[in-house]
């Protein structure tokens, strides 16, 4: 604006600070997304001046100068002052606020510039996901958020009346995208809602949730999507350290850090050794990782590698999906990965299994019925290309990113097992 000097301007915005006493001269800080101005109002001037609280909503015209009261700073002389949404009330949200009350008024919440930041990050994100997708020739899908059948136990799912029959919210694209493979689409993402019934709210959890999902066709190896993956990720993270490093460190004390490449690959034997030695039993029965486990590898791994990133593989078969394909030379092992950083899980990936014959064995093997996945076997009948993908939780990455401890706080409107509004 320092350019502009002279200029008759129209700002608008929100009151952020009003300094002055009443009736007397007034210097406004005015707040938008952009960032702030410094609005001067004469005494005795106009009377709406007298209205103006934090918060309040204005439209003002005025001319640029210097502000008397700082030399250095660029102020606007106000001339014609609108206030267009008013303040009616004592504001319900304070600095000892809590978080729940936070939530309850998540649209004040929001206006804070540290609060708008994640959105801002959230936004370059996906356009420079997008802008990687389409330079290697990727689809966009919207698959359908309503299915037909429950999984195999039931767990998780959201059942909605759907005319004369029931149907289920997704939990993931992951039939379809597959479907999109022996479409001949070979290379597909979504950005979507998912859903699940989470039934314990905790810190990394959710009921619905915005997934990132890629497949791709004619992949030799999961190790092929690994390989997708973190150069993917590493121009995303390349891109926001660019436009939003500098503000990042400012509001949330963190460095975004581009990552080398290529990222740590722990078997999961090897994994939970590290855990279980990193603070005892930190691990789940069936072999995965606990939430504390995943701590303790990323710690490791930070301190080993230098590194924030760590692919998980070598699962065993019989903890993973059923359509996650088989190790040839140890069919007992999911040809599969989890990528975790800063210690959180943020994604679960692997080579699928296309050959119908095997599909309808491994999912035997699960003890899952047929008949209510005909329509998805049925897709691998009629010549299907090897392929892989991952699914990343748009929410667990702006978490880690921004080393923001609760999941609520990088979600516009949070949904949880005790939340159901705004």
């Amino acid at each position: 604006m320092p350019t502009r000097d002279g200029e008759r301007v129209r700002v608008c915005g929100w009151v952020d600070q009003v300094a002055g006493e009443d009736g007397g001269a007034r210097r406004v800080i005015l707040r938008d997304r952009t960032g702030q101005a410094v609005l001067l109002l004469a005494a005795g001037g106009d009377p709406e001046a007298q209205r103006l609280v934090p918060e309040t909503a204005i439209d003002v015209v005025g001319t640029v100068g210097a502000d008397p009261g700082d030399d250095a700073t660029v102020a606007v002389a106000v001339e014609e002052l609108t206030i267009v949404g008013p303040v009616l009330g004592p504001l319900p949200l304070s600095a000892t606020s809590t978080e729940d009350e936070r939530l309850d008024w998540r649209f004040l919440d929001l206006r804070q510039p540290r609060n708008l930041l994640i959105f801002q990050v959230q936004t370059t994100a996906e356009r420079a996901m997008r802008e990687y997708w389409d330079r290697h020739g990727f689809l966009e899908l919207h698959s359908p958020k309503l299915r037909p059948n429950p999984n195999r136990t039931g767990r998780e799912l959201f059942a909605v009346p759907y005319f004369d029959r029931q149907a289920y919210l997704v939990q993931s694209p992951q039939f379809y995208k597959q479907m999109a493979m022996a479409s001949g689409f070979e290379r597909v993402f979504e950005i979507g809602p998912v859903f699940r019934a989470n039934p314990t709210p905790t810190a990394r959890h959710d009921t619905e949730f915005t997934s990132v999902d890629v497949e791709m066709s004619w992949i030799d190896s999961h190790c092929d999507v690994m390989e997708f993956e973190e150069d993917w990720l590493r121009h995303v993270i390349a891109v926001i350290h660019d436009v939003h490093g500098e503000e990042i460190a400012e509001r949330f004390g963190v460095e975004v850090q581009v990552p080398e490449l290529p990222f740590p690959r722990v078997a999961l034997e090897d994994a939970r050794k590290i855990a279980e030695a990193a603070a005892g039993d930190l691990v789940q029965p069936l072999g995965d990782l606990d939430a504390a486990g995943e701590r303790a590898l990323g710690e490791h791994v930070v301190r080993e590698y230098g590194h924030q990133f760590v692919f998980v593989t070598d699962y065993p078969a019989a903890t993973r999906p059923f359509y996650h394909m088989r190790a040839e030379e140890n069919p007992l092992v999911a040809k599969g990965f989890d990528l975790l950083w800063n210690g959180m899980e943020v994604t679960t990936g692997a080579q699928r299994e296309h050959r119908y014959d095997r599909l309808v064995r491994q999912a035997a093997d699960h003890g899952i019925p047929l008949e209510p996945i005909r329509y998805y076997l049925d897709s691998f009948r009629f010549g299907c290309p090897p392929h892989g993908g991952f699914g990343l939780g748009l929410t667990r990455m702006l978490m880690s990113l921004l080393g923001v401890a609760d999941v609520r706080q990088v979600t516009f409107l949070y949904r949880g097992p005790d939340r159901l509004s705004p």
